[in-house]
């Protein structure tokens, strides 16, 4: 193993440059990774005199990888999921819920329902170590199919195939508009009156504007006008630039709003083929579908679905 250099080879260091190739920047991936700049730049230059072969080149434009580092980059995506496939199979054989666990959340949904259960959570499974990790579904789902993350808590459907996805609750949207806007006097709302260039959205990438704008049927034309953020959406709409619909566990408490907006329940909107129904998004918790801890998975998603908060509904148990 000597001679062929690889003595110097480690995990770790496959597990930085592929976090450098997945977000092209050493500045992201040495957070992501919890080291410094300068720490993680040195390991990839270690690893790269060590496979004698550089892995990436740097420009104005950004990283690049080099033509011989993508397959070298491609097996080590391979090493790194057998290792944690291996990991898995031996946290299986005791209880999986007695040990770290890496969660990710999609950023609409974690500051608004994790304090709600994380009590709860800590009380029921004592041993449980959360490592949470916050992002947009198309990341999160992407580090969950490559083994960094084991868990994920989105709004469904599931974004793909190779996952296992868990119901646990039905999360109403709520109207959310400027005091004395007129969508908010309306007695009965429907797609069209919601299909105005005042109704605000969030920016491309979260889960919550693709549903929206379903719902809507149509992106509004406010061209620039999108909100990174839901406090930034709440913001807007305290402001009066506009209105729209916002997950009720956002709303929970928002004294900030009195006397600038209105929170408004939605009782029944007219969708495709004149059905009514109340809009929102159903919340799912998501592993990768060959998991051999998906038992484990299944009873913690028993007691999120048990859990589930005030205002929501509920899923049947299945």
């Amino acid at each position: 193993m000597a001679e062929l250099g690889l003595a110097g080879l480690s995990l770790r260091d496959l597990e930085y440059a592929c976090t450098v190739a997945e977000l092209r920047h050493f500045g992201r991936a040495a957070a992501r990774c919890g080291v410094s700049q300068p720490a993680l730049s040195e390991q990839i230059r270690k690893l790269e005199g060590v496979l004698r072969l550089t892995l990436f080149e740097r420009s104005r434009k950004g990283v690049e990888i080099t033509p011989e580092g993508a397959a070298i980059l491609a097996q080590a995506r391979e090493v790194l999921g057998a290792a944690r496939s291996l990991l898995e199979m031996a946290h299986s054989q005791g209880d999986p819920l007695a040990g770290p666990l890496r969660l990710g959340v999609i950023p609409t949904l974690g500051p608004y329902y994790l304090p709600s259960v994380l009590h709860a959570l800590r009380t029921t499974f004592p041993e449980l170590g959360l490592r949470l990790e916050e992002g947009k579904t198309e990341e999160i789902a992407t580090r969950l199919a490559q083994g960094a993350l084991d868990l994920a808590l989105i709004a469904l459907p599931e974004p793909g195939p190779g996952f296992t996805a868990m119901a646990l609750f039905f999360e109403p949207f709520q109207l959310v508009a400027p005091q004395g806007h007129a969508v908010a006097s309306l007695p009965r709302l429907t797609v069209a009156d919601l299909r105005t260039e005042d109704f605000l959205l969030l920016e491309e990438g979260h889960c919550l504007r693709d549903q929206t704008v379903a719902l809507c049927g149509a992106t509004p034309d406010r061209e620039g006008r999108f909100a990174s953020s839901l406090e930034m959406l709440r913001h807007m709409i305290a402001a009066g630039e506009g209105f729209s619909l916002l997950p009720l566990l956002s709303l929970h408490d928002r004294r900030e709003l009195e006397g600038l907006a209105i929170i408004r329940p939605v009782e029944e909107i007219s969708l495709a083929r004149q059905q009514a129904a109340v809009p929102g998004r159903t919340i799912g918790l998501l592993w990768r579908a060959r998991d051999p801890r998906a038992e484990a998975f299944h009873r913690l998603g028993l007691f999120l679905r048990r859990e589930a908060p005030r205002g929501t509904r509920q899923i049947a148990a299945i």
